[in-house]
């Protein structure tokens, strides 16, 4: 929850997200920030170790930007950046 609300008061440029996290998924998370008028304009990529296309689709269906699948190199992450 700390996330959502730093997301709020800091609204920066992207946020990196994970799936498996304490307290709340990142799929809840990218779709709480995605919805909050506030934050929904902060594109959210997920890196995730969950691979499956399924995971994928819905990570998307919550509002991330892009799901990328753990290990990243740097070449892909600065591609997806630079491309939003």
């Amino acid at each position: 929850h700390s996330g959502i609300e730093l997301a709020r008061t800091a609204l920066p440029d992207v946020i990196l997200m994970d799936v498996v996290m304490p307290s709340m998924s990142g799929f809840e998370a990218t779709r709480t920030i995605s919805k909050d008028p506030e934050t929904a304009s902060i594109p959210v990529i997920i890196c995730s170790s969950k691979g499956q296309e399924t995971d994928k689709a819905w990570g998307l269906r919550q509002g991330a930007r892009d799901y990328l699948v753990k290990p990243i190199t740097e070449k892909v992450l600065l591609d997806k950046l630079k491309a939003l």
